[in-house]
């Protein structure tokens, strides 16, 4: 069975972890109907989410030298139907919250097996590879609305609506388990991390890619955060009707698709740090953007934009790392880069829900978030003329 059939595999794997991550934003407003919970709360369940995503990557990474990475994504899938039951047959929101953390599990311990994985089977087009995992990853990001709505729609009741939408995710990644461990057993299995063995000499090796990793996508995560788990509710804040809110989300996500694919491309044969610095500006501009329109129209149009430019960052930055580091550290050095990465992110969802609850508006939060991203390129922009930067 060739190594093919097994990117086939980590492909829908990775739709499934990631559903699992951006499932709870477009369901924001049913847990808050349902249990009577506030912005702040909503935005703390989120946050959960990507804690959870967050809190295995280093000792993921550590276990990395010691297991085959094929372990390790069956283990994710495993985590992710035992985590997506539990939601299912949460009686509150404090059951919920642990449920969402076990989901987060799920996919900070996939995300990084599989993506060193991915980046080892095809070793020539790190690039290409990543983007076309990236997208289907993406293509969860898109359904997840519609997923949603749908799901909402055939419900009368809670149990048959929001409930639904975890025992699709339960049953779909025990299947999909399933079909992981049948296509690794019968591949050639790359032997490039053999030698990655020392996780803690691997991050004071790579301190430098690690550290400009975690600057770029750490701090504009931690601001997407923000934006996309909160577009609901700032679409309506903006005067869309419901319908259109909600699934305003999926026009951000679906331009992310054609981002994943050809951000992962241009990746291969740009130079890896201008590029990076390229689309950060890109965002920032977007976000004042957001902020400064109102309006069907224009607000779907910049939501498209946004879209797109953030999700370019995702594969270019992946493919800077993976291309850059060696066999010896590649590995550890990414777990290592991926949970600091994730840990600087995950709050940014919780401190718009305070914000919210403080009382300060949408379009002055993402105003100012915007405002110190510009600080952040302005540095990395010295940096990378200074040569402090790998590449």
């Amino acid at each position: 069975m060739s190594r093919g059939r097994l990117f086939g595999t980590l492909c829908g794997a990775v739709f499934l972890v990631n559903m699992a991550r951006v499932v709870f934003a477009p369901l924001l407003s049913e847990f808050i109907d349902t249990f009577g919970i506030g912005e702040a709360t909503a935005g703390l369940l989120v946050t959960l989410v990507w804690v959870g995503s967050a809190a295995p990557r280093l000792p993921v990474g550590w276990v990395l030298t010691r297991v085959p990475r094929h372990y390790v994504v069956l283990a994710a899938g495993v985590v992710l139907t035992l985590a997506s039951t539990f939601a299912t047959l949460a009686p509150g929101i404090d059951v919920l919250m642990i449920a969402a953390v076990g989901m987060g599990l799920a996919s900070g311990v996939y995300f990084i097996a599989g993506n060193t994985l991915v980046s080892e089977l095809f070793p020539e087009t790190v690039g290409r590879v990543m983007g076309i995992h990236g997208t289907a990853s993406q293509l969860a990001a898109v359904s997840a609305a519609p997923f949603v709505t749908v799901a909402l729609g055939l419900g009368i009741e809670a149990v048959a609506g929001w409930r639904a939408v975890f025992a699709a995710l339960a049953v779909a990644a025990a299947l999909l388990t399933a079909l992981v461990f049948l296509t690794a057993r019968g591949a050639e299995l790359p032997e490039a991390g053999a030698e990655d063995r020392d996780l803690l000499g691997a991050a004071r090796t790579e301190w430098r890619t690690i550290l400009t990793g975690v600057l770029i996508l750490g701090v504009a995560g931690f601001v997407w955060q923000g934006v996309f788990n909160f577009y609901e509710l700032y679409m309506l804040d903006k005067g869309l009707s419901p319908y259109v809110a909600r699934n305003a989300l999926t026009v951000v996500f679906g331009a992310g698709v054609p981002a994943f694919l050809i951000s992962g491309r241009l990746a291969d044969r740009l130079p890896h740090v201008p590029y990076l610095l390229g689309v950060l500006a890109a965002f920032i501009a977007c976000l004042f953007a957001l902020v400064s329109v109102s309006g069907l129209v224009p607000l779907l149009v910049v939501s498209a934009v946004t879209g797109y430019v953030i999700h370019s960052l995702f594969p270019a930055m992946d493919t800077y790392l993976l291309d850059t580091l060696p066999d010896t550290t590649r590995g550890s050095a990414y777990a290592v880069y991926s949970a600091s990465m994730m840990i600087v992110q995950a709050a940014g969802s919780s401190v718009v829900g305070t914000l919210r609850g403080a009382g300060f508006a949408y379009d002055a939060v993402f105003g100012a978030a915007a405002a110190g991203l510009v600080v952040l390129l302005l540095g990395m922009m010295i940096a990378q003329r200074a040569s402090w930067l790998p590449e």
